[in-house]
């Protein structure tokens, strides 16, 4: 269709939130996870409204109807529902971008970036969670070092001015460890995250 455009990292991002949202096993909505103050239904409503938000910021419409930085724990909706309308509003949002475009509002600091840019913070965001959500709920890590190493382009260049946000304070990545675990140390998560027991 002309004037739409595919952003292939954004998508395969999206389809790996679904992913591990749709392996959420029965009793795993309240388990906790690397975002250490969330829960993993917390951390699928948040990954949900962030893309509401990134929707709203390039269409100029509705946004998430709650903050996405202050879920409810004890949600207990369909959280496939609640994130299929989320990623197919923020996919179709990002379709209408055109890539050569040099200033695109994007929800969080610093407010405006480029098109290609924008489309990876959105694509960062739902990769890092599905990894959250992934880690939590003992699936297999969602996030390949060649995913990493696209992602990291938009983390890099967005990931400062965060600080203490979204994003606690980068920790030192192990010696030889790959580009997913580093990517994960940079946006200040533990790359050896694993459930208490």
């Amino acid at each position: 269709m002309t004037g739409m455009h595919t952003w292939p990292l954004l998508v395969a991002s999206h389809d790996l939130l679904r992913e591990a949202v749709a392996s959420i096993p029965a009793d795993g909505r309240r388990l906790p996870t690397p975002a250490s103050e969330w829960n993993v239904v917390q951390v699928a409503q948040h990954s949900a409204g962030d893309q509401l938000a990134y929707a709203s910021a390039l269409t100029g419409g509705p946004g998430p109807t709650e903050d996405p930085f202050a879920p409810s724990a004890g949600w207990d909706g369909d959280l496939a529902v609640l994130l299929d309308i989320a990623l197919k509003t923020s996919a179709d949002a990002f379709a209408t971008l055109d890539p050569a475009r040099k200033a695109v509002p994007v929800p969080l600091p610093p407010f405006e970036v480029g098109a290609a840019t924008a489309a990876g913070a959105a694509a960062l965001d739902a990769a890092i969670h599905a990894w959250d959500i992934a880690a939590a709920t003992g699936q297999r890590s969602p996030l390949t070092d060649e995913l990493a190493r696209q992602l990291a382009l938009a983390a890099r260049e967005l990931a400062e001015p965060l600080r203490g946000f979204a994003f606690a304070p980068a920790i030192e990545p192990a010696p030889g460890a790959g580009d997913a675990a580093a990517l994960l140390n940079y946006l200040g998560r533990d790359a050896d995250w694993r459930p208490t027991t």
